[in-house]
């Protein structure tokens, strides 16, 4: 059987961790068996805090919109439950957007949620 020579093979797999691994801090750049293992966990933090992203500008969202709705005299868990049997299909995002940017609009909402709440 022919030997087989990998250096071409092995060179690119090298080059293209090593790559990936631009930025990193020390021997964590520079090394093949160090960078490697930093890519591993780098994917595993960043598919992670993918999930954990979302749940973090939810919860920064739902916070916004209870400090919104103190000041028109609702509490967070009202207003939604209003807007829902009024069947306002508004999500959480653009609430807190209206919240910010519009709060007469968002005065609005509240009084149609506080309506809603007082009919039941």
């Amino acid at each position: 059987m022919t030997r087989v020579k990998r250096g071409v093979i092995k060179n690119r797999r090298h080059k293209k961790v090593l790559k990936e691994a631009r930025g990193y801090r020390g021997s964590r750049s520079r090394t093949f068996k160090s960078a490697k293992q930093q890519l591993l966990k780098s994917m595993c933090y960043s598919y992670r805090d993918r999930k954990n992203n979302k749940r973090n500008f939810r919860r920064l969202w739902i916070t916004r919109i209870n400090a919104a709705a103190r000041l028109n005299g609702l509490s967070y868990n009202e207003l939604i439950n209003g807007l829902k049997k009024a069947s306002v299909d508004i999500n959480r995002k653009m609430l807190s957007e209206i919240a910010i940017s519009d709060p007469d609009a968002f005065k609005q909402l509240t009084e149609i949620a506080r309506k809603e709440l007082v009919q039941v």
